[in-house]
This record gives structure tokens, sequence and C-alpha cells, in this order.
């Protein structure tokens, strides 16, 4: 039996050509045209081109009915913000095998290319300088083939969104207080590198920064730092049902006992905020 490729590359049970023919069709079905690019996704490896039936009946079986059956068409997130939540944590993990299927996903779903290099960049500071390079490299190949170029990404240098100067001296208040002593140059770099420019870039909007956030922070299993971000996204835009949409999908793509790790923070953030 085989699986319609409509989320995941290496979950693949057809060859190349029979994928792209798959895919082809779910695009049609949707109502949305099959592009050149849409049909020129990257090729799936040797290993994603092996069934899943003839190692795991069971994992084919999950695949099919729960994963694409079902976790990605639900209506609560969109397929644009379930790829940036996915993106986020294959980044975040330096999980490159399955990147290019998803970055094409992505770029088929609404996400812009501009918006898949600021969530690269973003990530170098929420996962790590290593992760975002290593994530470089094969978001560069899918451009490439792509024909994208850095024409049509966003500068080094851009004029900054407007920053709420209440929120974030407040924000660097506490931050001084309670680390200044221990580590000024964190303290330094998180109030001049991240949140005096990072989060001010306009390439990505602040409510998919905050996503991106949000989903890097329960992948790695920081769940101390979920309190703040997750707090930031809503006021950012992102509602309840969406937050909690999230953790569904961040269950499937970190492993359950992260995203159960971290639903006591979300349901106190939820539970304490109005409405």
């Amino acid at each position: 039996m085989k699986l319609p490729v409509t989320a995941v590359p290496m979950l693949s049970l057809g060859a190349a050509r029979s994928s792209q023919i798959e895919r082809k069709n779910i695009m049609q079905s949707q109502g949305r045209p099959a592009t050149a690019n849409a049909n020129s996704n990257a090729a799936p490896t040797a290993d994603a081109t092996v069934a899943l039936g003839s190692v795991s009946p069971a994992l084919e079986r999950y695949t099919h009915d729960v994963v694409l059956g079902d976790l990605w068409k639900r209506p609560q997130l969109s397929a644009r913000d379930r790829s940036i939540v996915t993106l986020a944590v294959l980044i975040a993990r330096n999980q490159t095998t399955e990147l290019p299927f998803y970055l094409d996903f992505a770029l088929e779903h609404g996400v812009t290319p501009g918006e898949v290099s600021e969530i690269v960049a973003h990530l170098a500071f929420y996962s790590g300088w290593a992760n975002a390079t290593a994530a470089v490299k094969v978001t560069q190949a899918v451009f490439a083939r792509r024909g994208i170029t850095a024409a049509q990404l966003p500068p080094a240098s851009v004029t900054l969104l407007p920053l709420d100067e209440a929120a974030e001296a407040q924000r660097e208040s506490t931050v001084q207080q309670n680390f200044g002593a221990v580590s000024p140059g964190v303290v330094q770099f998180t109030r001049d590198a991240l949140f005096n420019d990072l989060w001010l870039r306009p390439g990505l909007a602040p409510r998919d920064r905050s996503v991106v956030t949000v989903s890097a922070l329960v992948a790695s299993g920081q769940v101390a730092q979920l309190t703040y971000h997750l707090n930031r996204a809503m006021d950012n835009g992102l509602t309840r049902s969406q937050a909690s949409e999230i953790m569904t999908q961040l269950a499937f793509y970190t492993g359950w006992p992260n995203v159960f790790t971290a639903l006591p923070v979300v349901k106190d953030v939820l539970d304490k905020r109005p409405g």
C-alpha cells in the first residue's frame, strides 16, 4: 500500500517517481495546481524509497492513518502554521534528513523564502549556531533547485519594527536584576542582539517568531523558558486553540514525553490568561 506524500518525506512508500505522482494528485485534489517546482521536490534518499511496511507494518499504518490521514488535515491549524512548527523542530534538533521535503511543503503552503530565511536565523539564537548552519546547507540546495535567489531574501540589515519600549524595559529590568551579576554578557546580548534586533526584523511576523520559538523550546525540552514565550506568542496574536493544536503537532514531531513535560506549563499559561 502506498502512502500519499502530503507531509512526511522519509515516510514515503513508493519510489521517487510514484511519490511525485501521488503528491501531484493530492495537490490537485486540494484545488491547487501542481507546479513544476511542486513536482520537483527533493528526491528521496535510498532509505526513503524502502516501504515502511517492510520494516514496521505498524509504523506504516500509523503514518498513513494517523499522521497523514488525520494530523495534517486537522482544521485547528493551517498547513502553513504546521509547516512552521515542523521546520522549527527539524532545525532545532538538527534533523536535516527530512528537511528538504518539509521546506518544499512549507514553500508550497504559504511560507515565503524570506520567512524561511528568517526562521533559520532566528533558530541560531534559540537552538544554537551549529544547528542553524547545518540547516543552511540543506536549505541552500532547496532554494537553488527552486530558483530562489538572494534577491528574494531579507537583507542582513533592515529597518526594524517599532520597539515596545515599556515591555522591553520591564523585560530588561527583570533579566538585569536576576542575572546581571551572574553573566553580564548574556544580559547584554539578550538585549542588543535578540530583543532590540532579531525580534524586530520584519521578515517574519512577531506571532510567527513566537511560534518558532515555542516549538524549538518544546523540541529541546527547555520548558523553563516556555511561560514567557508562550505568553509572548499569545500577546503577538496566537489564539488559545492554535496554542493547543501546536502541542498536538509537536507530540508527533518531538515525541510524547517532550510534549507532556511542556503541557503543565501550557495549562498554567492558558489558565492565567483572561478569556
